[in-house]
């Protein structure tokens, strides 16, 4: 079975990134290898992010609950007010967002075809049966 974790690393991560790094280097005018190291990441990751080559598999910024989020943290790294483990932090409560809310669920079906969601109780528990 695949972890929703090891989901989550492979492409809402990414996606989040994604997000960040877009508005970062359009809204806040910072340049790639900025933008990089305010995420902890190459200067390529970054140019794949904004060319929409990577990250793309979910549109977090269109996520009602996570957008938020998203916005206090493109706004306190532009600032310079959010230390690694602050992102760290707001990364992984955009991923709870998602989780649940369902949305990683089709991920993992993709990554392995005999997960029941039905039976899933990792990501949003309050809708599945807890069998």
């Amino acid at each position: 079975m695949v972890l929703p974790c090891e989901v989550a690393v492979k492409s809402v991560v990414p996606a989040i990134r994604s997000a960040i790094a877009r508005q970062l280097t359009q809204s806040y005018g910072l340049k790639q290898r900025e933008a990089a190291q305010l995420l902890g990441v190459t200067q390529t990751a970054v140019s794949k992010y904004t060319s929409h080559t990577r990250g793309t598999v979910l549109k977090v910024e269109k996520v009602e609950d996570a957008q938020l989020v998203l916005k206090e943290t493109v706004v306190s790294l532009a600032n310079g007010q959010m230390s690694k483990y602050e992102l760290a932090a707001k990364l992984c409560r955009i991923c709870d967002i998602i989780r649940q809310k369902g949305l990683m669920c089709k991920l993992c079906k993709l990554s392995d075809p005999n997960i029941d969601k039905q039976q899933c109780i990792i990501c949003c528990p309050n809708s599945h049966s807890t069998k």
